[in-house]
């Protein structure tokens, strides 16, 4: 059982209240990724976007600083947006991260929530699809190391005797995000790649035909599953309380702008207590997120559990305090509970 942490880099807000610059921001993600170290959280991934209020556009940079600062911990992404990258080139510079950090990194594909990314390098959104399959496939291949010949429609053919530098025999550690669609577990199951539930809202328990889903798909095709994992948001202080306070304070300013774009109706504080006490939302003490982070755990039969800890413009120094409690206690009591 693996437990990790991701950000997106949220812009956060300093002591006065104002809106901290992304360059400041991406020091601090660092510092609180070394934190993660140095508390025993296993992994540690960046999510990928193009946006004011995400300060991450290029996770593999931070990840190789990350890298340099510390000695044990996995680091990915959350996810890359494969649609509108270049699958050659992000192997490129995940075996050079593999290289630098002793094998430790790996990512987590899929195509995004937003679609920021499509216009800005020059993809037509129309092509969401196909632009995923088959930059997923050319990925695979060039994964498994050796020579890769592969034609598709929105790429040049590749024909080349290897990809340098090489990842080594396994490749790169590589993960399928998953939002919640039947084509996207069967797509996993096709490239035999493990699997990342987004589960951002609603009870988890939801989620179980997909991983019924997943585990049917390998049946039939004669192999042993790969792992799955689930990735949701949350945030934890010393008390519920409190927890609940301060992360109520940085997920209404990030719903409501999403609302604004996306034309949501209006977060209530009692939508958000729900989804803190049956959703998907792990907030509150150690105590209580380590038992709910169980719940889902032995609920979906998972092998990792990912929690987004930064939420809107949450300061960096109660980010700072939820990884610490992340690390010191809440693992700790989760892996007591599921030994039990």
């Amino acid at each position: 059982m693996e437990f990790a942490l991701d950000t997106f880099g949220d812009v956060t807000r300093g002591p006065d209240g104002v809106l901290l610059p992304q360059d400041q921001v991406l020091r601090d993600v660092v510092e609180q990724a070394v934190l993660a170290d140095q508390t025993g959280v296993d992994a540690f991934a960046l999510g990928e976007h193009h946006r004011d209020d995400f300060a991450v556009s290029a996770p593999e940079i931070l990840l190789a600083n990350i890298a340099a600062k510390t000695g044990r911990i996995r680091l990915g992404t959350a996810v890359t947006v494969l649609s509108t990258d270049d699958p050659v080139r992000l192997y490129q510079r995940f075996s050079t991260l593999n290289a630098l950090s002793g094998g430790r990194g790996e990512v987590i594909l899929g195509r995004g929530s937003f679609t920021e990314s499509y216009p800005l390098f020059g993809h037509d959104l129309r092509d969401y699809e196909m632009l995923f399959e088959e930059k997923l496939d050319l990925f695979t291949r060039i994964n498994r190391g050796g020579a890769v010949a592969w034609s598709g429609r929105h790429r040049p053919p590749l024909d080349v005797p290897a990809v340098y530098p090489p990842a080594g025999p396994d490749g790169i550690r590589t993960w399928v995000g998953v939002g919640g669609s039947p084509e996207s577990v069967a797509r996993a199951v096709r490239h035999d790649l493990p699997m990342m539930l987004a589960i951002i809202g609603g009870d988890p328990r939801r989620f179980r035909p997909y991983v019924q889903l997943y585990h049917a798909g390998y049946e039939q095709a004669g192999r042993t599953p790969k792992p799955l994992g689930v990735h949701s948001p949350g945030f934890i202080a010393e008390t519920d309380e409190a927890a609940r306070a301060i992360a109520w304070t940085g997920y209404k300013a990030l719903h409501e702008r999403l609302a604004r774009e996306r034309r949501w109706p209006p977060m209530t504080r009692d939508a958000f207590v729900a989804e803190v006490e049956q959703g998907s939302q792990y907030v509150g003490s150690p105590e209580t997120v380590a038992r709910r982070i169980v719940d889902t755990v032995r609920a979906l039969r998972v092998q990792r559990f990912e929690l987004k800890y930064s939420s809107g413009p949450t300061p960096h120094a109660d980010l700072m305090r939820s990884v610490e409690l992340y690390g010191r206690r809440v693992i700790p009591l989760a892996r007591e509970m599921l030994a039990g």
